[in-house]
Parts: C-alpha cells; structure tokens; sequence
C-alpha cells in the first residue's frame, strides 16, 4: 500500500511524511506566514499545511446562542465563531504566494478546504493533496467536491464515529478516489495523552486497509513518535515560530526547535524499524567473536580427560560451540594442550 503526495511516497518501507500544520499562527502577517514556510522547511517538514476558509465560508455572522463560543473553550475571549474564525483565516490573496514560496525552497504545500469554494481555489493552485479537517469528515458535499479532484484524500477522525468513518470512506470511494490515509486525532487543545488511544493507527490500517498516522494536537512530541512506531506513515503537528506573539493556536503548537527534534527522532525510528529480521547485521558480525566457546582452561598432557576444569565455555568464540561441552567431558587428548588453546574436533581422541 503506497501512495504518492508531490515527490513523496508514503507507505511501509518509506520515511514519514512530516506535516507542520500553520493554522492561524501566521498572527495574520503575510511575512509571518512565509517565515513559518522557511522555519518548517528548516526543521525537516516534508510539507507545510494551510486552512482555506473565510469566516463567511465556515459559519455565519451570527450571536445567537448556537454561534457563541463556550465559556470554558480556550477560544472564549472571540465570543462568536465568526470572531475566532475571522482572527484565524488565512486571506485568500495570500494563498498564491506562499504556495510559490514552499515551491521555490522545495517544501510541499497543500491545504484544508471547508466549502467548495475552497476546494475551487486549491484546484487554481494545483494542490497535491486534500486534507479532510476532522469536523467536516461529515460534509459529504465537500467529500464529494474534493473527490471530483481525484486527488488523494486524507481524513482526520477527532470528532466522528466509526459509522462517520466508513460514510466518508464510501463516498470518496464511491466518487473515484482511491488513494486515502485516515489519521487518528483528538480533537481537544491541547489533547490530553489519556485520550490519544494511539492503539487506534494499527486497527485503522487493518480494518479500513488504508495508510494512518497521527493529526497531532498533544503537547510535546512522545505522541508522534509513538505513532512512528505503531506503522503510522505520517505525522502532522501544528507548527509556529520560536519566540513569536501569541496566536489562535500557539499554546498547543510546536515551535522550530522542538519540531525539529521531532523530525530527528522521527528519521532515527524510520531506520530503526527496519523490516522483520533475525539475521546477524553487517555491522553485527565483527561482534560475533564476543560469543563463548570452548577453551583449554588449563595445561592438559596427551592422553587427559577432559573435564569441567581444564575445559571451560568463555570468550571469545573461535573453539567449539558450548552446545558439545557434554559430548567431550570424559574423552581424552590427543596431544598436549595449553591454556588458551582452542578446543577444536581435531584435538580430541
């Protein structure tokens, strides 16, 4: 199972595809924007993700109970979601550039549509890929939208159920797309570790026989390299800059510096991991001599029996192999034998 995303194949076998996800962190600056493209870039991002939405194109400019922000959200203080989501967007004008900006220092570029229009935009700009935000896993008119595309999908699963799941499946499926990767997520900011059930990755690659990986929303960066380990093929975590003024979504986002230790680990697991292997490695062998075997342990005349005292098991492991200790124990020398000297077939009457 493998698929393609720009020049990136993802799939057993090949590194994870890292995605640092800018949201709103660009504080609504253009150049804070495509800093964060050069900050992702320098820390081992394979990719750099947006969001495509206005604040009209994802609610509306309403203040009625449905529209105002909980009080215990860590988002309160915008009171609407028009509000938050008109701090947060990223204006469309902006998009073209930073696409042209991640392209021209090789970093891939894609986004997250959240209506139609959206997805229109990102065509003009010949997206990759297509990222399924987890609350619209259930917009089966954005589903099928995207999957007019043909484009490979990937679907995010914070907030749905497993009938969710396999809806959204069907109609990308049923649409024409065949090349779809489902991330586990927790949907809450930050997610607490209780809740990331990370065990999920493995089951969605076995029951969906689908790629997964992890939308990241936990603090630090233990969460990822978890998810490295249980097969996940790529990682997205949101992304800001070191030292920067708060934004919409710093307080759970990684900085360069910590992104790209992850990134460290990240390509230390995908060659740790390997294949299935029980074989001596290359660079093993060499230790191989650190094995026991069978040595003369003290000076023995021809004609002695062998015994547990002149015939030891130790190091190194050029003697015989200490499986035949109880096969010699009691048969004699053919010639005198020193300390040291390597009990072999030959030595043996």
């Amino acid at each position: 199972m493998e698929i393609q995303i720009g020049k990136h194949i993802l799939g057993k076998g090949h590194p994870t595809f890292i995605v640092a996800e800018m949201s709103g962190n660009h504080g609504g600056n253009l150049q804070h924007a495509l800093a964060i493209v050069h900050a992702a870039k320098r820390a081992g991002a394979d990719a750099i993700k947006l969001q495509t939405y206005t604040a009209d194109t994802i609610t509306l400019k309403s203040d009625k109970e449905d529209f105002r922000i909980l009080s215990d959200s860590p988002w309160a203080s915008h009171s609407t979601l028009w509000e938050l989501y008109n701090k947060a967007y990223t204006p469309w004008e902006w998009h073209e550039t930073i696409f042209k900006e991640a392209r021209d220092i090789g970093i891939e570029i894609f986004s997250s549509p959240f209506d139609e229009s959206a997805v229109e935009l990102l065509e003009s700009l010949n997206v990759s890929v297509y990222k399924i935000a987890s609350p619209e896993i259930t917009n089966i008119p954005l589903l099928e939208k995207v999957a007019e595309t043909g484009k490979p999908v990937i679907l995010s699963t914070g907030i749905c159920d497993l009938s969710d799941i396999q809806l959204a499946l069907d109609t990308l499926k049923i649409n024409g797309v065949k090349d779809i990767i489902i991330l586990k997520c927790t949907t809450a900011y930050p997610a607490p570790p209780e809740e990331a059930n990370l065990l999920t990755i493995p089951d969605i690659v076995s029951r969906f026989q689908v790629l997964s990986g992890l939308s990241d929303h936990s603090l630090g960066t233990a969460a990822a390299i978890a998810t490295v380990a249980l097969g996940g093929s790529l990682i997205e975590k949101h992304f800001t800059l070191d030292g920067e003024a708060e934004t919409v979504d710093s307080f759970f986002s990684s900085g360069e510096a910590e992104f790209k230790k992850m990134v460290s680990d990240i390509r230390f697991l995908d060659k740790a991991l390997g294949k299935v292997s029980y074989e001596i490695t290359k660079n093993a062998l060499p230790s191989i001599r650190g094995r026991s075997s069978l040595y003369i342990a003290k000076n023995i005349k021809a004609g002695e029996v062998f015994n547990k005292t002149n015939v030891k098991s130790v190091r190194p492991s050029f003697g015989l192999h200490p499986k035949y200790l109880k096969d010699i124990i009691g048969r004699k020398a053919k010639h005198d034998l020193e300390l040291g000297d390597r009990l072999t077939w030959e030595v043996i009457e």
